[in-house]
């Protein structure tokens, strides 16, 4: 049985013998999004049926921060969440689900937009 992880920056590795190995991408976006995944020896990702494909083309936390030119602190506060879970997306100890992972979709695409949509405040009537 394969011991597979899931990196923040979307490289799914394989742990063996206490190290880990980069998998080839199956998707097809996915080589293109990350330029700098080294191809491994050819290997078979078991996916178990009905589990959600954690492997999305979601481009680095890490990178979309950088591409911004904040901190980590300053991301945390634009995205409205605490600096601990930049932290941990960035560091592969968790992965983003649901909204936020639409969001950092959203936010690969269209930074500066997404950055003014959520700086908006309501309108208090």
């Amino acid at each position: 049985m394969q011991r597979l992880r899931l990196k923040a920056d979307g490289r799914i590795v394989e742990l063996r013998d206490g190290q880990e190995f980069p998998l080839v991408p199956t998707m097809p976006g996915l080589a293109l999004a990350m330029p700098g995944l080294a191809p491994a020896q050819p290997s078979t990702v078991t996916v178990m049926p009905g589990a959600p494909s954690e492997t999305a083309a979601l481009p680095a936390v890490r990178d979309l921060r950088r591409r911004a030119c904040l901190t980590q602190i300053e991301f945390a506060a634009r995205l409205g969440v605490p600096v601990e879970t930049i932290r941990n997306w960035e560091q592969g100890k968790r992965v983003p689900r649901g909204p936020a992972r639409a969001l950092l979709a959203v936010i690969a695409h269209s930074p500066e937009t997404v950055f003014a949509a959520l700086a908006t405040e309501p309108e208090s009537a």
